[in-house]
């Protein structure tokens, strides 16, 4: 008999999910315990019990998968909808449960990843383990020099304030100005509301890396496992050792 812990990090130890998407699952009452629906997020269970997510059995010892995918815009980046809009994890083919890391709002586009790595996924979203996003940002309008230089030192919004990592102006042509924005954090729809402060609005926002990760010549709606050396890399850069990678 082995000791018990936290329901909600045993569903992330076994790779169903982040660490707060399984305390999710848990609240929604979608997990059981031997037959017996989880009435609590701090409850606790032991690997030796029987869980099961949306009636499926959660494996011991799941094999960890990564996948990169082309987020299309008018896809919402969650595993299920209410609302049965087009779902990312609808785009994946994969035996395993996997689900979104983070989220880019439906008029979004670019990389996302998917995996049933919980550790993973959890270092990957919080701003303390330093793994960066980087967006393409497309807006209307002639974007100054000064209101650059007020992007770079922070922005003000109702959530506090938005200070990216980098800003760089690309281009200025016409009625429209082309930035890369590089932020340590991932606020809710963070980019536009930080460009319209400004006085700027989105015409288009893609997602082009994830920490060493790179968006590349992956089309709209594609998706490809990650290699293992991307792997490698993402890992040290969530402050995770190296781990045999499982394909």
């Amino acid at each position: 008999m082995t000791g018990t812990m936290r329901l909600h990090k045993l569903l992330a130890r076994a790779g169903v999910a982040s660490l707060r998407e399984s305390e999710r699952l848990i609240a929604e009452g979608r997990v059981t315990v031997n037959g017996a629906t989880a009435q609590a997020v701090g409850a606790s269970a032991s690997e030796d019990d029987e869980i099961m997510v949306d009636g499926v059995l959660v494996g011991r010892h799941s094999v960890k998968r990564h996948v990169m995918l082309h987020k299309p815009v008018g896809v919402v980046s969650t595993a299920n909808d209410e609302r049965d809009r087009l779902t990312v994890t609808s785009l994946v083919r994969a035996e395993e449960r996997l689900y979104p890391v983070g989220r880019l709002d439906q008029d979004s586009e670019g990389l996302m990843l998917l995996t049933n790595d919980g550790e993973l996924a959890e270092r990957v979203m919080h701003p303390r383990y330093g793994v960066h996003k980087e967006y393409l940002v497309e807006v209307a309008g002639f974007v100054t020099d000064a209101d650059m230089a007020r992007l770079r030192n922070g922005v003000v919004l109702e959530d506090g304030p938005s200070r990216p990592i980098s800003a760089r102006l690309v281009e200025r042509a016409g009625r429209r100005s082309r930035l890369v924005v590089v932020l340590g954090e991932g606020r809710k729809r963070q980019v536009r509301r930080t460009m319209e402060a400004l006085g700027y609005t989105v015409q288009r926002l893609l997602r082009v890396a994830l920490g060493p990760l790179q968006l590349g010549e992956l089309a709209p709606g594609a998706s490809r496992n990650l290699t293992p050396s991307e792997i490698s890399a993402l890992r040290a850069a969530a402050g995770l050792p190296a781990e045999k990678s499982h394909q």
